[in-house]
């Protein structure tokens, strides 16, 4: 996984727009799909641990759930 959210949304980004050029055979397209959604894991879990972070700075209770009704 990268190291930072940015460098991993960077990636993201890059395969997203190899994905939709439609010029991909089938293995790398698959491939580059388990990849993006690796990084859209990494990039919602450090999203969620900032959230977390700022509703405690804040005061902000985090209640059990709330992160189903996002999803």
């Amino acid at each position: 996984m990268p190291e930072t959210y940015e460098l991993a949304l960077q990636e993201l980004e890059q395969l997203v727009s190899t994905i939709e050029s439609g010029a991909m055979p089938l293995e790398a397209l698959l491939s580059s799909y388990q990849r993006g959604a690796q990084l859209l894991g990494f990039c919602r879990a450090r999203l969620d641990a900032v959230d977390q972070q700022v509703r405690l700075l804040d005061g902000t209770p985090l209640e059990v759930g709330e992160d189903d009704e996002d999803a």
